[in-house]
C-alpha cells in the first residue's frame, strides 16, 4: 500500500471529530465507533487498555464535568501502510482545575475506504520536579 497523500487533511479532520465528541459528555459514547473492537490500543497516563469497549469504559470513567481545550499544533505524517500518524500538542482545563499542557498521539489504520484509531496515547505534560 502506498503513502496517503491526504495525510494532513485526514489528521486534522480526525482530531476535529475526536475532540468534538470527547469534549461533549452527551456525545462521548460515540467515540467507541472510532476504535476497533479488538485491535485498538490506548495508553492513558501510563495505563494500558485494549479494545474499543474497554477504551470507552476508561473515557466514561473520567470524573470531570466540563472541559475546554486549546490546540497548539496538530502534526501528521503518512505511514507506508496507508495509515496516518498524528501528534497533538495542546492545553486543556477540566472543571475548576488549572490549565495543563498535554500531548496525544494517534495512529489511524485504513479499513476499507475509512480509518480506525489503532493507537491512542494521552499524557498530561506535568513534570514531577521536587
Amino acid at each position: 500500500m502506498a503513502l496517503n497523500l491526504q495525510y494532513e487533511e485526514i489528521g486534522k479532520g480526525f482530531v476535529t471529530q475526536y475532540y468534538a465528541l470527547f469534549d461533549d459528555s452527551a456525545r462521548r459514547p460515540n467515540l467507541v465507533n472510532l476504535y476497533n473492537a479488538e485491535l485498538s490500543f490506548m495508553t492513558f497516563e501510563g495505563q494500558q487498555i485494549q479494545g474499543a469497549a474497554k477504551i470507552l469504559e476508561k473515557l466514561q470513567s473520567l470524573a470531570f464535568q466540563n472541559i475546554s481545550r486549546v490546540l497548539t499544533a496538530v502534526d501528521s505524517q503518512p505511514m507506508f501502510d496507508g495509515g496516518v500518524l498524528i501528534n497533538v500538542l495542546g492545553r486543556l482545563q477540566c472543571d475548576d482545575d488549572p490549565p495543563h499542557a498535554y500531548s496525544q498521539t494517534f495512529v489511524l489504520k485504513p479499513i476499507g475506504t475509512s480509518f480506525f484509531c489503532a493507537h491512542d496515547i494521552f499524557r498530561l505534560n506535568i513534570h514531577n520536579s521536587a
